[in-house]
Formats: C-alpha cells, sequence, structure tokens
C-alpha cells in the first residue's frame, strides 16, 4: 500500500506514494475519511491528517494517475524489468514509454556504495516514486503570496462575500490589460484551503457561501410542502417565463429560522436579471403576513416587471388570489418535491444562507438590514450574466423600455 509517516503531531503527513493515489480515490468516490480508512486498512488519524493538510482539495495529478507521469506500478514494473536484465528500449517497449522517459527515471535511483555494479545502481521503486512526489510538489510561492496588490484586491472581494470564480472573471473585466492582476478561481481556493500555498489567511473562507475550513460536497434536503387549494400549475405557465425571453417573472419562497424562533424571509428573484427583494416578515409568516409584505413589496415596481410569480406549495401562500388580484401577478405552483423548477430562487436562496445561517433567528434583522443585504448580492457580478450585476442587468432593461433607471436601487 506504500509507506505513510508521520514527523510530528503538528507537522503534515509525509508525501505518500501508492496510498495517496487510493486514498483520494476512496474520498472522489464519495466516501468519507473514515470509509476511507477502513476500506485501504490504514489508520483513521493518519487519513484526518492528511485530508486536513489538503484542505480537504485532491492533490494535483492524483500522485502519478496523469499519463504525464510515471505510475507508481509502472516504477515496481521498472524495477522488475531491472531485475530480469532488461534494456531501456525494452522495458519502454513493454510499458509503452518513450525510452527517454525511462532512462531519465533509470537515472533516478540513489546510487548505493554496495551495487555489485556502479554503473548500473539499484532501482527501488518505493525510493524513486517518493523523489518524484518530493519534487513535484516542492513549495513553489503562488501568484497571490508574491502580488501583494494582487492579493489585497482578492482579499477585499472575498470580505464582500463574492466566490473565487466572480472574483476571478471579474479582475479580468476590472484589469483587462493587467494580466499580473488576473488569477484563476482555482489558485483562490487553492491559497485558501491548502497549507503552504500562501497569499491567503484561511479565516477568510468564513466568507465562502459555505463557511467551511475543509473543501466538501455541497449536500442540502429541501423542506417538504403541503399543497394548496385553487393553485395554476406550473405546467400552465407561458414560455415566455421558461426562456426568460421577458422581464418580470419573479421566483419566490422562505427561507426559515430556527424552530424555536418560528422565523423566516421571504425571497423574490427576477428571472432574468436574478434581481433580489427580501421580504419582512417580523412576526409569524403565515398566508396574512407574507400577502400584506408581498403586496408592499411588489407595488415599489414599474408595471414592466409585474408579469407573474412562481412559488412552491407552501401553504403560506393561501392567499395567492388576493395577492394576484392586488399585484396583478400571475401566480403558478411548482410540482412537490420540485425545487429545480424554482431553480434561480433557490440558488439564490442559498447564497441569502451566508447572511442567514440555518438554525438562526431571522426575527432579530429589521426592514434596513434586509434591504442593504438584497443591495449587496444585487451588486456581486454573476457568471449566467457574463459577470454583469443584476443591479446592472436590471438598468439596463428599464433603460431599454424607457423606464427610469432609478427604479433598480428600490430594492
Amino acid at each position: 500500500m506504500g509507506e505513510v509517516a508521520m514527523r510530528g503531531r503538528n507537522q503534515p503527513p509525509t508525501k505518500p506514494t501508492k496510498f495517496a493515489v487510493e486514498f483520494w480515490d476512496q474520498i472522489r468516490a464519495g466516501r468519507d475519511i473514515e470509509e476511507a480508512a477502513k476500506a485501504l486498512g490504514a489508520s483513521i488519524t493518519t487519513c484526518r491528517n492528511w485530508f486536513r493538510h489538503r484542505g480537504g482539495v485532491k492533490p494535483p495529478h492524483s500522485y502519478g494517475r496523469s499519463r504525464r507521469y510515471l505510475t507508481f506500478d509502472e516504477r515496481e514494473d521498472i524495477a522488475m524489468y531491472r531485475v530480469q536484465g532488461l534494456g531501456v528500449r525494452d522495458i519502454a517497449r513493454r510499458l509503452n514509454r518513450d525510452p527517454a522517459t525511462i532512462s531519465r527515471e533509470l537515472r533516478r535511483a540513489p546510487r548505493n556504495p554496495q551495487d555489485v555494479r556502479p554503473s548500473r545502481p539499484s532501482y527501488l521503486a518505493s525510493v524513486c516514486q517518493s523523489d518524484a512526489d518530493r519534487k513535484r510538489t516542492r513549495h513553489r510561492p503562488g501568484k497571490l503570496a508574491t502580488n501583494l496588490a494582487l492579493r489585497r484586491e482578492v482579499q477585499a472581494r472575498l470580505k464582500l462575500k463574492h466566490s473565487p470564480e466572480q472574483i476571478a472573471h471579474r479582475l479580468r473585466e476590472d484589469y483587462p490589460n493587467t494580466p499580473e492582476m488576473w488569477v484563476s478561481h482555482e489558485t483562490i481556493y487553492q491559497a485558501l484551503y491548502v497549507q503552504g500555498r500562501g497569499g491567503l489567511k484561511r479565516e477568510l473562507v468564513t466568507h465562502l457561501r459555505t463557511g467551511r475550513r475543509l473543501r466538501k460536497p455541497h449536500r442540502r434536503t429541501d423542506e417538504r410542502r403541503g399543497r394548496i387549494p385553487n393553485m395554476v400549475n406550473i405546467s400552465q405557465r407561458p414560455k415566455s417565463v421558461e426562456d426568460r425571453a421577458v422581464p418580470g417573472n419573479w421566483e419566490g419562497d422562505l427561507i426559515l429560522g430556527s424552530t424555536a424562533s418560528g422565523s423566516a424571509i421571504g425571497t423574490l428573484v427576477e428571472r432574468t436579471t436574478r434581481f433580489t427583494m427580501l421580504l419582512h416578515l417580523p412576526g409569524k409568516h403565515g398566508a396574512e403576513d407574507v400577502a400584506d409584505a408581498m403586496i408592499a413589496k411588489i407595488a415599489e415596481l414599474p408595471e414592466a416587471l409585474k408579469r407573474s410569480l412562481t412559488w412552491d406549495q407552501g401553504h403560506e401562500m393561501c392567499d395567492h388570489e388576493e395577492i394576484s388580484k392586488v399585484t396583478g401577478l400571475d401566480i403558478y405552483f411548482c410540482d412537490p418535491h420540485s425545487p429545480w423548477q424554482r431553480g434561480t430562487n433557490e440558488n439564490t436562496n442559498g447564497l441569502l444562507r451566508q447572511y442567514f445561517p440555518k438554525g438562526s433567528d431571522l426575527s432579530q434583522w429589521g426592514p434596513g438590514y434586509l434591504d442593504m443585504v438584497a443591495a449587496e448580492l444585487n451588486s456581486r457580478p454573476r457568471k449566467t450574466l457574463s459577470w454583469a450585476t443584476p443591479a446592472e442587468a436590471l438598468d439596463k432593461l428599464l433603460s431599454e423600455h424607457d423606464q427610469s433607471p432609478g427604479v433598480a436601487t428600490t430594492a
């Protein structure tokens, strides 16, 4: 399996060989650390230390699995063929490798005074694999560690809760003629999560959407909702809403606080621009409370942005007919257990959890704070908008329809 050694309580594990390949394959297959350790017959403590040292980030090239590099199995074959007396070209032909690759690999073998033929040193696969891993993963200063201006810019945008992907693309837009101010989103993640990559403090991960200190797959279970009477199903919604060709079609839902507080915040997201508005629900979030808050918020919009609303089958929308009558919105309801039918709203709710964590008391936030959060969210660049912000996209739409651009700031 390959040797795994520890250099001390607070030191990261030394680079393993075949163990690393098998361990990260187990993690990539969806197993947690304990399951991977059990499957490999390895120490759980060692696996945890290895995972923590990498910040949950899979090592580059899977330690030899890339065709560009010799694998540990290939090095074992080289050692076997060498003992059998095969030459460089014979070994290269059997491994389907270039003879120059095999020749360089054999020169990697350390010379041992006990070798019978000093000009032909013994080749040990484990020793040469460790040497290859050490050289491939030797520390090189990252771009964020050496470029102070870039590091400060990335840190400032992270604190505004921009994602690494948003930052990477927006930097190219904001500094089109300054390549030294460009950085990939993966470089930002590596600087945040992987020890020794430098540049960014790990505390900045609290500004990411998940706030996790280790990278993990994001899992979310959607709340089950009941049915309500007299609803119009999403299947009857016009196709113009589906293809986002016309602005003014909204998706909505509630994000819930702690069970003890019984608090909630209403969310409304415009499908074309991703522009977000938040409903202040200071007390309960029953049908009457939601209807009153929604009618007041929709009243702030111009007529061009009052077309339809899509919601799930929550009982808070029992007064949907009254809402439709007052606001002029056509209201449609999703199928049960189908959150993807409100994909834009689901994604926005995930962003809002950075401000309103699950299990917290949402009643403590006043309407002014909700408007501030919405404004901050509407100023984030979005990939789906070609890295424009929702506020910019809405202003553009309103100007094209001869509407006042000032409406974009009413939320």
